[in-house]
């Protein structure tokens, strides 16, 4: 008997408990398919709360509804709620009154032997106890609900944290790359007379500066974060409000009242006495009626807390989607910055190798050409006499020079032809993105 698992759980749209004999090794599932036998809320819609308002792991076996070692196991609950629904409104009939605590109740002023009336009043006893534990066991599944509430908070705290830094982020990267563009713009234009220009990267330009403006849409969260400071607000409200504390202390009252009444009966002596039960049912009611109105704020209490909650379930998909958009907005604007400073570096490599161009044919056209103008020179031996006709042939020596400056012209006119290709090839490529 000892080695037995029960699991105690309940219901908190019903206020009733249901207990199940775990079977060994038994999966959550499976017991989830039993509890949906008996109360009638389906495997998806279950919400299994420990009182620390952890919700069990669908990956873990059953047995972790139980708590190890004896002392406290069958007063341990878990705590069943319906995700379908947010609104609690019972209210909820009271446990039920025994055959003769409900005959003392029909009418109190009957008199009954004393023997027999301390029978009928220990059970009154057990009853009003019994109402007070009722209360206390729906408490904790109400405070259970809070602390679900506020890892749910604590995780949407977290997410909003993350979408902030993100956007704060883009914000200034977008910034960053609209003073950037504008700067570029400007020189761009200024050196489009005397310098490079083409008219597809200009206008590939603009549209990344319209394009950029589109990704600010992006960064743009505040009505996320009106909604997220709201319901912080009616978080902290909630913990706040003194529906949040134990409201039984007139229950506790009423409970200790029908003790001692219970022991002064004790202490008489067992005679032909009779007595009513005035008294004892004046406490019944009351309890009844406490336990009515505390209930009543206890399930509107906690239908806040539930509203609040299902109030984070909708708004992590919003947020999530934002943080997307966020990102691939971020991803956009680095892209096309990267593109930008791509192009302007391909710009200056035609620039330079323009200039390098220009230099290399000056230079071949100014430094050798005094070298095949002497070689054209006629050689006098003496005076200013005419030579021969053969005499301007040139003599191998001189041979030997002229054939060095044609082919170094030969070489200055092939690497200026290949540069020009080159330059050529780049403007096309430069053109073609």
């Amino acid at each position: 008997v000892l080695f037995l698992q029960i699991v105690h759980i309940l219901n908190m749209t019903s206020a009733k408990i249901v207990s199940f004999l775990l079977h060994p090794e038994e999966s959550l599932h499976s017991l989830q398919n039993r509890i949906e036998f008996e109360t009638g809320i389906s495997t998806g819609n279950q919400e299994l709360l420990l009182e620390t308002g952890i919700c069990l792991d669908p990956r873990k076996p059953a047995s972790q509804c139980v708590i190890d070692g004896v002392r406290g196991w069958d007063s341990y609950m878990v705590y069943l709620f319906d995700k379908s629904k947010t609104v609690y409104d019972g209210p909820f009939a009271s446990r039920s009154l025994s055959d003769c605590v409900n005959y003392i109740v029909q009418d109190s002023k009957i008199q009954l032997p004393i023997p027999q009336l301390r029978k009928v009043w220990a059970e009154a006893v057990h009853y009003v106890i019994g109402l007070k534990e009722d209360y206390s066991r729906l408490f904790q599944g109400q405070r259970a609900a809070m602390l679900s509430l506020l890892r749910y908070n604590a995780n949407l705290i977290k997410m909003k944290n993350n979408m902030v830094s993100a956007s704060q982020q883009l914000k200034a990267k977008l910034e960053f790359f609209h003073q950037s563009i504008r700067l570029d713009l400007e020189r761009y234009s200024d050196q489009m007379a005397y310098g490079i220009s083409s008219e597809k990267m200009l206008k590939a330009w603009k549209e990344m500066e319209e394009k950029a403006s589109q990704c600010a849409q992006a960064e743009d969260i505040g009505y996320l974060d009106e909604q997220i400071m709201a319901l912080h607000t009616e978080i902290v409200e909630l913990q706040k409000s003194p529906y949040a504390r134990r409201q039984g202390e007139v229950m506790e009252s009423l409970e200790q009242r029908a003790i001692d009444l219970y022991k002064q009966l004790k202490t008489r002596p067992p005679d032909h006495a009779y007595s009513d039960s005035t008294d004892m049912v004046k406490i019944i009611v009351q309890t009844v009626q406490s336990q009515d109105r505390v209930l009543k704020e206890l399930f509107g209490h906690l239908s806040k807390l539930l509203g609040c909650k299902q109030k984070i379930i909708d708004l992590l998909p919003e947020i999530e989607v934002a943080l997307n958009n966020i990102k691939e907005a971020d991803n956009s604007v680095m892209q096309m910055q990267g593109k930008r400073q791509r192009e302007i570096w391909h710009l200056l490599k035609i620039a330079c190798t323009q200039s390098s161009s220009r230099s290399l044919v000056s230079s071949s056209l100014e430094g050798p050409a005094s070298t095949p103008a002497a070689t054209w020179l006629p050689q006098s031996s003496s005076g200013n006499a005419a030579p021969h006709p053969l005499s301007s042939l040139a003599a191998p020596e001189d041979g030997e020079s002229f054939a060095d400056v044609i082919r170094e012209n030969v070489n200055y006119l092939e690497l200026f032809s290949s540069i020009l290709q080159e330059v050529r090839q780049e403007q096309n490529c430069m053109m073609v993105s």
